[in-house]
């Protein structure tokens, strides 16, 4: 899958290079917000445009249960090898159960992305030059896109957790997470390991569009808790947490993975 963002600048270009040059040395890579931003050809009036969609997101009761404030939505796409984005039914979402211990057998059901969320030029742009990166871990006719837009939140009688489920995998090709904004928050430390738990590479997303890529094949990730800096305030995380995993045709499309 080659190209499928449309016609790349000689600089973005270069930069799509390096993140699939790292993924296949390293298996995880940081793109840092400015080159984000010039592979998607978008600006900072683009990025607080779509930020607004994380106030609109709905509680997440299955993480509650674990004493985790978070809110979501969460919709499910087929990309193809021209750029096709194509949404697919909304059905419950399930992971194989030897990725997410907390949720073993359990179908979880989130509200769908808005029309307005899906309808974002950004975010049809970012899912693309996903495509573009992920052609290095594996030539797909077709792409299972899963997107997670998620708010944790944190006070100061209670941590946030952003992987209540601790060190794991998602059982996807490629997993990235993408930073869209963080208020009053400390913590929040992303970490990339090998399976023997020999970490890769370690970073705590800040700057929105910062993005971080990892081969989930090769990989375990984690994010540690988030705390208020004020504690007479909430403290808040804002990420985009998108998989893609790939299918050589469109029918053997699944409802996990």
């Amino acid at each position: 899958m080659e190209d499928i963002a449309g016609a790349p600048t000689l600089r973005s270009a270069g930069e799509i290079a390096e993140a699939r040059q790292a993924l296949l040395s390293r298996h995880a890579h940081v793109m840092e917000p400015g080159a984000v931003s010039r592979c998607l050809g978008v600006q900072a009036a683009d990025w607080r445009r779509f930020a607004v969609h994380w106030e609109d997101l709905a509680p997440d009761g299955y993480a509650a249960r674990e004493g985790t404030h978070r809110l979501r939505r969460y919709g499910h796409f087929s990309l193809d090898r021209t750029g096709s984005l194509r949404p697919m039914p909304h059905l419950a979402f399930a992971q194989p159960e030897d990725t997410n211990p907390l949720y073993v057998g359990e179908d979880r059901h989130f509200e769908p992305l808005t029309d307005v969320f899906v309808a974002d030029p950004l975010f049809k742009s970012l899912v693309r030059m996903m495509g573009r990166i992920a052609s290095c871990l594996q030539d797909a006719d077709t792409w299972s896109v899963k997107v997670h837009p998620f708010r944790v939140v944190a006070s100061a009688d209670g941590a946030g957790l952003p992987t209540p489920e601790g060190r794991h995998r998602d059982g996807v090709t490629l997993v990235t997470s993408l930073m869209i904004g963080r208020e009053n928050a400390v913590g929040g430390q992303s970490t990339v390991y090998e399976p023997d738990g020999t970490p890769v590479l370690t970073t705590t997303l800040h700057e929105p569009g910062t993005l971080l890529l990892g081969d989930d094949r090769a990989t375990l990730h984690e994010v540690a808790p988030i705390r208020p800096s004020d504690t007479t305030r909430p403290a808040r995380r804002d990420v985009l947490v998108t998989t893609l995993t790939a299918h050589h045709s469109a029918e053997r499309d699944a409802q996990v993975g």
